[in-house]
């Protein structure tokens, strides 16, 4: 055999040899969205924003209803809303080699405790949150306590174990100078924020500091999530409703009680301010702050 018929039968070998053992495949985590207050997976604007994700992503996902949607976004204690989260991820087999969280508002409330307090679950790997309020509220500009029952109930009667059972956002009503009934009285929050000095949970810090990637984005002109750097984690400090502190300066960064500080140190934390009110959000800051958290990863087959 003459070299030159040697070196194209040695080419064609190569060839077969990377295309078969060299394949470029993509790895398709599936994501799962959680919407906020007073909506359900069945509404036109959580459907079209979850049809926008899988298509810009070509990821497999969806969005994981709590209960019947709406009326009980309001009513369920969102630590029961946890509970049926947290049941329900477990029973779907397309999620247990891990998967992404997109969560819109009191959602998030929804999401971390899924992250922090379910067991046995299948692994979060990307945690984007939109809008939620990570460091709970001190008021609601929308809220007008004399014409609306609820919200007199959330402004007057919060801490009370009737409203704790009976209203959702009261889990993360968190009034700051009224810190001591918050503490002690309210029953989602404070635990979630590993905020109670005796008792501290080393394993919700441990699943949360397991993210890949935490993705905080907060409206500039949220008038729902007040203050609307809740959503970075940043509040009043305690007993004070001046000043408003960052995230970097409120003790549970500082002191890591979440591992927010463990996660932010490793480069893991994405702080993004995008313009408008709650949750309204363009498609271009979609593309640039969360698509890179749910879309395909190429990789290579060996």
């Amino acid at each position: 055999m003459d070299k030159s018929l040697q070196r194209s039968t040695l080419l064609v070998t190569l060839s077969l040899f990377f295309f078969f053992f060299f394949i470029p495949l993509s790895i398709s985590v599936p994501f799962i969205v959680f919407h906020g207050i007073q909506d359900q997976c069945s509404n036109p604007e959580i459907s079209s924003f979850t049809q926008l994700l899988l298509n810009l992503s070509g990821s497999p996902g969806s969005c994981l209803e709590i209960g019947n949607g709406e009326e009980d976004s309001w009513f369920m204690p969102l630590t029961q809303q946890v509970s049926i989260a947290c049941e329900k991820v477990k029973q779907m087999k397309e999620l247990s080699q891990g998967y992404n969280i997109v969560a819109q508002s009191q959602g998030n409330c929804v999401a971390r405790g899924l992250i922090e307090f379910c067991d046995d679950a299948p692994p979060v790997l990307n945690y984007v949150s939109l809008g939620g309020p990570q460091a709970g509220i001190a008021n609601n500009s929308k809220c007008d306590v004399r014409s609306s029952p609820m919200c007199k109930l959330l402004t007057t009667e919060v801490y009370t174990d009737y409203v704790q059972d009976h209203l959702a956002p009261s889990g993360y009503v968190k009034i700051p100078t009224e810190m001591s009934e918050y503490l002690k009285h309210s029953k989602f929050l404070p635990k979630l924020n590993n905020e109670r000095p005796n008792q501290r949970n080393s394993t919700f810090k441990e699943r949360f500091t397991s993210l890949d990637n935490l993705v905080l984005v907060m409206f500039q002109g949220d008038t729902i999530v007040r203050p609307k750097e809740s959503s970075w984690f940043g509040y009043y400090p305690e007993g004070a409703s001046t000043p408003l502190l960052p995230p970097q300066q409120t003790k549970l960064y500082t002191e890591d009680w979440i591992g927010l500080k463990t996660l932010d140190d490793a480069g893991k934390v994405k702080f993004v301010s995008v313009p408008g009110d709650h949750l309204q959000m363009a498609e271009d800051d979609i593309v640039k702050y969360v698509l890179p958290y749910i879309k395909n990863q190429p990789t290579f087959s060996s």
